[in-house]
């Protein structure tokens, strides 16, 4: 018989993803291989090569993107910042860019966002000399129209996972998510502060407009499966977008 701990454990290790809509995983299957068609931003880097991702535009819905200058997307690197750090990081800053506009969102719920918690996103890099060249910097908000706290629909190990945009980057690095969004993305390759995903096969679709803020998102959540289904609902819609729409259908696995 499992005692109620045991139980407790079992639910606890449960990833709630979704499997990609027909609509969506068109869209990824036909932008994967190529050149961006509409880049609105440098050649940043992904880690791995200074200058092979692009941020891209798709012209039907809006939505940018990053995408690998040749074949691919983007990588995963891991964002530590915020209300929590997290093993293997050796550069955490005490906040994320939005930490006022998260505690104004959440009515004072949660003071800033924390990596293990919440799924979110690295979009935009301000390239200063002290972290990148002091050279060209894409700001998502204004050259994307992407808010601040948008919700934004990750395809990664052949699923869809929401998260928010809730980070900035300071250098030319590209492709950085929270360890709870890796993680969900990719439960079996021990990902950690020091150690990201370097394939560059996971798809971050970003939605401008202020109706893609999630402002009804559980901030106070305390999973990352509680805070990722909160997002749900505004995250189905923005897909919808993507060529002729489709409904996302929830799936589960274990970490």
């Amino acid at each position: 018989m499992r005692t109620a701990a045991s139980i407790a454990l079992l639910l606890a290790s449960v990833a709630v993803a979704r499997e990609v809509p027909a609509n969506l995983k068109s869209f990824f299957d036909s932008h994967k291989n190529g050149k961006c068609a509409n880049p609105i931003s440098i050649a940043y880097s992904s880690g791995q090569k200074e200058a092979d991702t692009h941020y891209c535009k798709d012209s039907g819905s809006g939505a940018i993107y990053l995408k690998d200058t040749s074949n691919g997307y983007a990588d995963v690197d891991i964002d530590c910042d915020g209300a929590s750090t997290c093993e293997g990081d050796g550069s955490w800053q005490g906040q994320t860019a939005f930490k006022d506009q998260v505690s104004k969102l959440s009515n004072g719920a949660v003071k800033d966002l924390n990596t293990h918690i919440h799924t979110f996103v690295v979009l935009g890099n301000d390239n200063s000399a002290e972290e990148g060249d002091g050279g060209k910097k894409f700001d998502a908000t204004e050259d994307g129209n992407i808010e601040p706290l948008s919700v934004v629909a990750v395809v990664c190990g052949n699923k869809l996972v929401y998260g928010v945009y809730g980070d900035i980057n300071g250098g030319k690095v590209t492709g950085e998510t929270s360890l709870g969004l890796a993680k969900t993305c990719f439960p079996n390759e021990g990902l950690n502060g020091n150690k990201g995903h370097s394939k560059h096969d996971v798809l971050y679709l970003a939605f401008p407009g202020s109706e893609a803020v999630a402002k009804n998102a559980k901030w106070g959540a305390k999973s990352v499966e509680e805070f990722e289904a909160s997002l749900a609902a505004v995250g189905d819609k923005l897909v919808k977008k993507i060529g002729s729409g489709g409904k996302s259908r929830i799936m589960r696995g274990t970490l």
